[in-house]
């Protein structure tokens, strides 16, 4: 009798681990390999296609000298580039180090709350800080970063964890961090390349550690590496760290990450692409990818030798923010702070003019996917986007945007050439933010739509760039 007990005991202990694999394989624990192909296959999170904006932080100590650019410690010690030596000689006494800066990072005006204000304000949806550029200085207390961190020189506060609570208090952004996996001047990782990477000391040392801590602490659901390019993959062990992020992070089901994790990875690898700095195709893409971009056109991190031509108008901020989603793409909008912890008056009206706009025309930018069409064929100012979900099968009915980044002063009308022939299934042509139906009539390649009054669209504050919402039915074909 024991015998049999035994047998079926064994028997539902064996059951009851195959369940638990399976419930596992479903809910996606321990699911990925530490390959490119199985990491691959994860699917986007929903909500970072949905938020398609995102604010871009630099802050680190190169704003204390905030002179050229972030990269202000390289090009003054690495390249010894001329003006920053000299800025150097005429500004700060003999034998002054880049680590003499940290000091003068004081932050005593940074207040998280205020900044997570604005960036509401800004009609984004998520936020991405620095944790750590370049220069290897962190922003949060790093165990593994004695005496070069944000809680030990400078600031003596916990900045990353202060804007990660203020910015998920909103409850209406989402947070996220960037990470440099190279240090310019950390002698562990220069005794790795000395060696042509093929030994880890510097990844089994500090980067591992300093991800993992970031990853549990503070629970990003953006991780934006950068800092990849002078080694492969493999040396980072990219794929391993994915795996653990995918399968066992506190975040797995919601990170996303990006494409610069070694050489062979840019473009490639990743939930989202970045493929370069500022990179804008003006075409669809195959997969997801992100915008990431500077209002200060020169520079990711604060300078006080910026002119006013350096910065991007709001019309051409808003321009990139149009072409960029309606290839598919998310934009993320960097701003670069000063020393003291206050983001510029022209960053944060840049911001604010942004979310104004957002607020009108928000329908066409989040939740929304390309459509059939991304630029007019007419009219080359014009950019298309299409609501997921839009079509009502039942009633066949879609709604397209069609949104206009020049105003046609001349006319008064535009021309689009995206509806050549399907000029019977227009119900309705409104604009965003205007209550009235627009006048619209066939013409041989397409349609002309009829503007309201300037003077009525200036009284309604409708600026910068204009939405048409043209509303499909009939036989209109769904797909996108």
């Amino acid at each position: 009798m024991s015998l049999v007990r035994t047998f079926v005991c064994c028997l539902l202990i064996v059951a009851f681990s195959s369940l638990c694999l399976a419930a596992g394989s479903i809910a996606g624990i321990r699911k990925y390999e530490p390959t490119w192909e199985s990491l691959d296959s994860r699917p986007l999170p929903k909500w970072y296609d949905d938020a398609k904006v995102g604010i871009f932080i630099h802050w680190g100590v190169y704003a204390v000298p905030s002179y050229g650019s972030e990269w202000f410690w390289i090009n003054w010690q690495g390249s010894k580039t001329e003006e920053y030596v000299r800025f150097m000689s005429n500004n700060y006494k003999p034998g002054f180090t880049y680590q003499d800066f940290a000091s003068d990072f004081t932050a005593e005006l940074f207040n998280a709350t205020e900044w997570a204000d604005l960036f509401v304000r800004s009609g984004a949806r998520y936020v991405v800080l620095t944790s750590k550029h370049h220069e290897g200085f962190t922003l949060w207390p790093s165990k593994h970063t004695f005496g070069w961190n944000a809680m030990d020189v400078g600031p003596h506060r916990d900045v990353l964890g202060e804007l990660a609570a203020a910015v998920r208090a909103t409850g209406q952004l989402t947070f996220g961090v960037y990470y440099s996996l190279f240090e310019w001047f950390n002698r562990l990782y220069v005794g790795d390349r000395n060696h042509l990477f093929l030994q880890r000391d510097y990844v089994d040392g500090k980067v591992w550690p300093e991800l993992k801590e970031l990853i549990t602490t503070y629970r990003p659901e953006v991780l934006w590496s950068d800092g990849d390019w002078e080694a492969p993959d493999g040396y980072w062990k990219a794929r391993e760290f994915f795996t653990w992020l995918y399968n066992d992070s506190p975040v797995r089901d919601t990170i996303v990450t990006n494409d610069r994790w070694g050489m062979g990875t840019l473009c490639l690898h990743g939930d989202f692409h970045t493929c370069s700095d500022r990179y804008n195709p003006g075409v669809l893409q195959k997969h997801k990818w992100e915008n990431a971009m500077t209002i200060d056109r020169k520079s990711w991190g604060h300078r006080l030798n910026a002119r006013l031509e350096d910065f991007m108008t709001t019309d051409e901020l808003i321009g990139e923010l149009v072409t960029t989603v309606s290839c598919g793409g998310n934009i993320l909008i960097n701003v670069g702070p000063t020393k003291s912890g206050t983001i510029d008056a022209i960053f944060a009206e840049r911001l604010v003019d942004m979310g104004r706009w957002l607020k009108v025309n928000g329908d066409a930018i989040y939740k929304s996917q390309p459509w059939e069409y991304q630029n007019d064929t007419l009219t080359g100012s014009v950019w298309y986007t299409t609501p997921k979900g839009s079509s009502d099968r039942g009633n066949n009915v879609r709604t397209i945007f069609a949104i206009a980044l020049d105003y046609p002063y001349k006319t008064n009308s535009v021309r689009l050439g995206a509806f050549s022939n399907q000029v019977t299934h227009i119900a309705q042509i409104t604009m965003l933010g205007y209550n009235t139906a627009l006048k619209w009539k066939p013409t041989d390649d397409g349609i002309l739509v009829e503007f309201p009054p300037k003077n009525e669209l200036d009284r309604l504050e409708l600026q910068h760039a204009w939405t048409l919402k043209i509303t499909l039915s009939s036989r209109w074909p769904l797909n996108v």
